[in-house]
C-alpha cells in the first residue's frame, strides 16, 4: 500500500491524528492501528527523516541513567531493548561492549552526588563505580534476558585484548546492549505494519498542518500544494524537536523542548575496525562527556556530542564536532592516526529533551513526559522526549491513555509482535537453510540472497519474488544493488523523492556508498516508477546529492549534464 499525495480525506473523521513521523509517531500509528482505530499520520518530509534519522543506532538500556537514579527508566529501556532483539532481529543485533577504566575509586564522590539529585560532573568512573553499575545494570535488565551478564577484566587480559589501547587504562568492563542497523527502515515499516492492520489508517508524507479550529485539523501538501481539513477525535503532536512550533500552529503557547544536538561520524578506519573485533567501545572524556565507537557496515560509527541548539532546522555535524570526536578516539587509541580524511559521513540531529535549566546537557533526563492540552473540546496530547529504544513502551503508554480518552477497548498487544521484515525471521540455525531456498526459488547467487535478508528481512522474498517478474541488472555504479529492487521500494514504500530512497528505506548513504553516478543511477531507475520527467529526475537527482554535501560532508564532483534512459 503507497499512501500518497492524490489520497483525498478532505471531511473525514479519524479517532487520532498524529503530527510528526518520527520513531516516536510511527510507533503510535501502529500501535492505535492494531486496536482498529481510525488514525492519521502527516509527516512534513519523509518518514524518520529528522532526528529519528539521526541517533547513535544503538539499543541500549542506558547504564549511564544509573548515575541519576532513574532505575524506572533503566528497566523499562533493558526490557524494551530485549523485546527489540526478538521482535525485529533483521535490524537490531547483540553488541559486546567494553568500557575502558582508569582508576579504581574514582568517580565515587560524583556518583553519589549525581544519585542523590545534586551537580556532579563524572570525569572518571573507577573499577569501584563500573563494577557497582553492571551489578545493578544486570539485574534490572534481567526480564526477557537474551543476552550474557557483565565480565571485568584487569590490566593483563585488558592488554591482551586490547593492544591499542591507552596504557592508563587499568581495566576494561564488558556487557551486552544492541545496535540498530536500519532505524529509519524500521520506522517505516511500523507505518507499514498499521497500514497492513487497518484499511481505516493512512499516513501523508510531506504534508504539513496549517491549523486547527472548532475540532478540525487544516493540513497541506509541501509539494502539490493541496489542503485539506479532517475532523480529529484527538491529537498527537509527535513534532519532537518541533513540537513547541506544531502547537503554535495548532494554538497552543507551549514551551515544552529543550533539545540538545548530537553529531556522529561514519570511518573508514581498517586499523580501528580490527581493534574492535565486533565490539562498541564506550568511554568517557575528561570533560565529562560520553564517546562511542563502534564497527558499522565494515566502517566504524563514532559519536556523540551533546550541545544546546535554539533552531533543530540547523543542526549540522560541524567541523568543531568533528576534531573533538576524533581527538577523544585518538586519546584512547593514542598508536592510531585520525583525520578528517577518515571520515566518509557524518550526520546530526536534535534529540526532543524536555526544557531544562541544567548546566549539563548530560544531565537532562532522557525519559519521556505526555503533555495533555485542549483546543477547544479536543484533547492535544505532546509527546516529550523518548528514544529509539523505548518507543513500543512509550506507544502503548499513549494508545491506552487514547483508548481511555474514547472510552475504547484495547484489542491487541505489540509485546511479542514481530515489526515489519522481522516477521517469521529465521533463527541462526534456520538462517542457512532459508537463504538456500530463497536463492533456489528465485535463482539468486548466495550472495545476492544475504543481501536481500540482511536488509529487508523476510520482506526479502517479495522483493526477490519482485525482481524476477522482469529483466533485472545490477547498478554498474553499486552492483550490490539492482535497478528491480529501487524499483520496488518506490512504487511500494511511501516514496516521494529519491533522497527517500539513498537515505532512508536503503543504507547506501550512511554506509559511504553514495556518490554522484550512484545517485544518477539510482534516479534513472526509478523514475519511471514515480511518474517523473527527465527535467524532474534530474531536479530530483541534484536535490539528493545536495542533501549529501549538505548535511552530511560527502565529496564528489557533480556534474548536472548526464544523460537519462526516462522519455
Amino acid at each position: 500500500m503507497n499512501i500518497g499525495a492524490a489520497t483525498r480525506f478532505d471531511g473525514d473523521y479519524f479517532d487520532v491524528v498524529i503530527i510528526g513521523g518520527g520513531i516516536n509517531g510511527v510507533g503510535l500509528f501502529r500501535e492505535l492501528a492494531l486496536q482498529q482505530l481510525k488514525v492519521l499520520l502527516i509527516e512534513r518530509e519523509d518518514i524518520c527523516a529528522g532526528a529519528s534519522a539521526a541517533p547513535s543506532r544503538l539499543i541500549h538500556g542506558g547504564i549511564k541513567y544509573l548515575e541519576t537514579g532513574e532505575f524506572r527508566l533503566v528497566a523499562q529501556s533493558t526490557l524494551e531493548r530485549n523485546l527489540l532483539l526478538r521482535n525485529a532481529p533483521h535490524v537490531v543485533h547483540p553488541l559486546a561492549t567494553v568500557l575502558p577504566i582508569h582508576s579504581w575509586f574514582g568517580g565515587i564522590g560524583p556518583s553519589l552526588k549525581r544519585f542523590l539529585g545534586r551537580e556532579g560532573k563524572m570525569t572518571d568512573r573507577g573499577v569501584l563505580v563500573i563494577e557497582l553499575g553492571l551489578q545493578i545494570y544486570d539485574f534490572l535488565g534481567r526480564r526477557a534476558r537474551v543476552m550474557p551478564r557483565h565480565k571485568m577484566f584487569l590490566r593483563r587480559k585488558t592488554r591482551r585484548q586490547w593492544p591499542a589501547m591507552a596504557k592508563n587504562v587499568v581495566a576494561t568492563g564488558q556487557y551486552y546492549d544492541a545496535a540498530i542497523s536500519q532505524p529509519e527502515r524500521l520506522g517505516y515499516e511500523c507505518v507499514m505494519d498499521g497500514l497492513s492492520a487497518s484499511l481505516d489508517c493512512a499516513a501523508l508524507t510531506y504534508t504539513a498542518p496549517e491549523g486547527f479550529k472548532d475540532g478540525t485539523l487544516s493540513f497541506r501538501d509541501r509539494e502539490t500544494g493541496a489542503t485539506q481539513h479532517v475532523k480529529a477525535g484527538v491529537v498527537v503532536n509527535a513534532g519532537g524537536a518541533w513540537i513547541d512550533r506544531v502547537n503554535e500552529t495548532l494554538g497552543l503557547e507551549t514551551r515544552y523542548i529543550g533539545g540538545t544536538k548530537g553529531s556522529h561520524l561514519i570511518l573508514k578506519h581498517t586499523k580501528l575496525l580490527r581493534a574492535l573485533c565486533g565490539k562498541m567501545v564506550y568511554f568517557g572524556t575528561p570533560d565529562g562527556r560520553i564517546c562511542l565507537a563502534y564497527p558499522f557496515f565494515d566502517h566504524v560509527l563514532v559519536g556523540s556530542t551533546d550541545i544546546r541548539i535554539e533552531n533543530p532546522d540547523e543542526a549540522v555535524c560541524t567541523d568543531e564536532e568533528q576534531e573533538y570526536m576524533l581527538k577523544m578516539l585518538g586519546d584512547l587509541f593514542p598508536s592510531f592516526a585520525f583525520s578528517a580524511k577518515d571520515v566518509i559521513y557524518r550526520y546530526s540531529g536534535v534529540r526532543p529533551l524536555p526544557a531544562s535549566n541544567a548546566k549539563n546537557p548530560g544531565a537532562i533526563s532522557r525519559d519521556h513526559i505526555i503533555h495533555t492540552d485542549r483546543v477547544g473540546e479536543t484533547p492535544v496530547l505532546s509527546l516529550v522526549g523518548g528514544k529509539w529504544t523505548t518507543f513500543r513502551g512509550l506507544g502503548e503508554e499513549v494508545a491506552d491513555r487514547i483508548l481511555n480518552i474514547l472510552k475504547r477497548k484495547r484489542l491487541a498487544s505489540t509485546h511479542n509482535r514481530a515489526i515489519g521484515g522481522g516477521r517469521h525471521y529465521p533463527s541462526r540455525q534456520e538462517t542457512a537453510p532459508y537463504l538456500a531456498r530463497l536463492a533456489a526459488h528465485y535463482e539468486l547467487t548466495p550472495e545476492r540472497s544475504k543481501d536481500l535478508l540482511r536488509r529487508y528481512g523476510t520482506l526479502a522474498k517479495e522483493i526477490a519474488a519482485f525482481c524476477a517478474e522482469e529483466e533485472d541488472s545490477a547498478l554498474k555504479s553499486l552492483p550490490s544493488y539492482t535497478r528491480r529492487e529501487l524499483q520496488f521500494i518506490a512504487e511500494n514504500e511511501l516514496v516521494r523523492h529519491l533522497s527517500d530512497i539513498l537515505f532512508r528505506r536503503t543504507t547506501i548513504a550512511v554506509c559511504g556508498k553514495l556518490t554522484p553516478d550512484v545517485v544518477k543511477e539510482a534516479g534513472d531507475a526509478v523514475a519511471s516508477s514515480l511518474k517523473w520527467s527527465r527535467e524532474e529526475t534530474a531536479q530530483e537527482c541534484a536535490a539528493a546529492w545536495r542533501e549529501g554535501v549538505e548535511r552530511h560532508h560527502l565529496q564528489g564532483e557533480w556534474k548536472p549534464d548526464f544523460s537519462l534512459s526516462v522519455s
